[in-house]
């Protein structure tokens, strides 16, 4: 019972956000407004999953379908408002669904049963198979480029889906997880698993991902892997047995092709076939507990739905530049700027996940977006920014491949703070030194 209430406080503590969201029946015909909405009847679900699915108002002719799932005592809606999918989709004109559940007191999703551990065996995998196909039917979408993403619960549902049907998704992003059948057992906590005790070969990991599906031969599905070195929730030890295993369902080197660091106490680690093809990409985070930042437009790039170069085997190096070095920014474009902040705080910490839209009519070229901590804030980590100093008045500098925000674009930048009680965000932004619009 103990470590059944500590997965409560570290994978649900994760908050509900005070925004609220539309939600709404949907009809068989595709939203007309950019919100998210529930679909009900949307076909075969033994656990009486809900659907919400988030349609942009102008989307690509055969809309990727992004699966985005949920953490413990989360919900679909929570997960929406905490996140930047939803804004990635607007970009990109992909589909974001969004499961949630129902039956599992703590909004846990089945990671551990025979049932869900099984191609079409059952429980929750089987109602999200069931929202993607109502997708593929009532919206275009495309069932030759679907993906699975999820934090911590939905991080583990991310490792099952990819196991239980290589014959629908394409590739997974999972933030915080366990292997395939880590969990697996009569009950859905397993402490040896959660602690980092059940260590295997990658050729034992690989077979569990193979008997989900026995007799399919077809291509499997890309892993992109996200940890945390102090999770004491899923222990880090999860993320290399992670490694292991989905190198060896892919066919991968079992030694990095290469290694970078996208923040300097961030290091990523590249898997490959023998053409250089990026199988696994896996970052480990130095320090960061298991509330870690969920990177949502590193996995959208993984997924390869965001226009740019998929990677490669020899990526370009790309850290915080140096705090001592001040960016050479353009003036903020006239027409201004507007900044969007979702913020994701539990007890002691938060994340905050910041969208910055140039409105005017130029370009801006290399910024610096400043704004205030409250008090009692002090930043742990951020993300596609350097930032400086820790706490009070700071500058976010753009790094070397977002240096650029034409009109009507926009560029997704966040960061990891501990609080002392005030989880609030930041009153205001200016974007090299014009205030912007706060939404």
């Amino acid at each position: 019972m103990r470590s059944r209430n500590l997965l409560r406080l570290a994978l649900g503590g994760l908050p509900l956000l005070a925004a609220a969201i539309a939600v709404g029946v949907l009809p068989a015909a595709p939203a007309t407004a950019a919100s998210l909405q529930e679909v009900t009847n949307f076909g075969t679900n033994p656990s009486s999953l809900r659907m919400f699915v988030y349609v942009p108002t102008t989307v690509v002719a055969r809309p990727p379908i992004v699966v985005a799932v949920h953490y413990c005592h989360g919900d679909g809606p929570a997960f929406a408002a905490g996140s930047q999918f939803n804004a990635l989709a607007d970009r990109f004109g992909f589909i974001v669904v969004f499961p949630s559940v129902t039956q599992a007191p703590d909004g846990c999703f089945d990671v551990a049963s025979p049932a869900a551990l099984r191609h079409d065996g059952g429980s929750d995998p089987v109602g999200i198979i069931s929202m993607v196909r109502y997708v593929e039917q009532h919206f275009n979408g495309d069932p030759g480029r679907v993906y699975a993403t999820g934090v911590s619960s939905g991080a583990m549902m991310t490792n099952v889906l990819l196991g239980d049907y290589p014959d629908v998704f394409k590739a997974g992003a999972a933030f915080a997880g366990v292997p395939f059948g880590c969990f697996a057992g009569p009950v859905s906590w397993n402490t040896d698993c959660a602690n980092g005790n059940i260590s295997k070969t990658p050729q034992q990991w690989g077979d569990l991902v193979r008997g989900a599906f026995p007799g399919y031969t077809g291509p499997r599905p890309r892993m992109q892997l996200w940890h945390g070195t102090a999770d004491t929730t899923l222990f880090y030890a999860n993320f290399g047995e992670e490694i292991k295993q989905w190198t060896n369902v892919l066919g991968a080197s079992q030694t990095p092709a290469s290694t970078d660091h996208p923040q300097p106490t961030w290091t990523r680690t590249r898997y490959t076939d023998s053409a250089g093809a990026v199988l696994v990409e896996a970052t480990s985070m130095q320090d960061v507990p298991h509330n870690l930042p969920v990177v949502a437009d590193a996995a959208i790039h993984f997924f390869g739905l965001d226009g740019a170069t998929p990677p490669t085997s020899t990526p370009p190096v790309t850290t915080t530049p140096p705090v001592t070095t001040p960016p050479v920014t353009s003036p903020a474009p006239a027409g201004g700027c507007r900044v969007a902040d979702a913020i994701n705080a539990w007890n002691t910490g938060l994340t905050a996940n910041l969208t910055i839209t140039n409105t005017g009519g130029t370009p801006v070229n290399g910024w610096s977006l400043v704004f205030t901590l409250p008090a009692g804030q002090v930043l742990t980590g951020g993300w596609n920014a350097g930032y400086a100093p820790t706490s009070g008045r700071v500058t976010a500098t753009n790094l070397s491949y977002n240096a650029t925000i034409a009109p009507g674009t926009s560029v997704g930048i966040g960061f990891q703070a501990n609080h002392t009680g005030n989880a609030a965000r930041p009153a205001a932004f200016t974007l090299n030194g014009t205030a912007c619009t706060v939404t």
